[in-house]
């Protein structure tokens, strides 16, 4: 009965922030994959950052590098993504997904994301 959830998207203005949570209650242990993926109406899905089993490394879309972070604790089933500096083209529903990583090495868009969250809207406009 695996569950996750967003939280803390909401309106702001270029150059503000949000910090993002998700909760993934039935998640035992840290061994898996955590990503942020977001999607603007009429575009593609795309991802945003990963973290890997135990939170051994970190990766990012270019267009978020320097701009967002991407963190976990496992003991609270929660990850998170701190966004700062946002833009326009920013503004999309965020999701977060999770899968069991079953080999060492880094997270990425194209990993076996089997879990998911509803998602949160962000949205960035003057």
């Amino acid at each position: 009965q695996v569950h996750m959830a967003e939280s803390g998207g909401g309106s702001v203005q270029p150059g503000g922030s949000l910090r993002l949570s998700c909760e993934h209650s039935g998640l035992s242990g840290g061994s898996y994959c955590m990503a942020w993926f977001r999607q603007a109406p009429g575009k593609e899905r795309e991802g945003v950052a990963f973290i890997t089993m135990y939170g051994i490394s970190t990766n990012y879309a270019d267009s978020v590098k320097g701009r967002f972070t991407i963190s976990r604790d496992n003991d609270k089933k929660a990850f998170y993504l701190q966004m700062n500096n946002l833009k326009p083209e920013d503004t999309a529903m965020y999701y977060c997904a999770a899968y069991l990583q079953r080999r060492w090495g880094v997270c990425t868009a194209d990993g076996d994301y089997n879990y998911w969250g509803q998602g949160t809207q962000v949205t960035v406009s003057s």
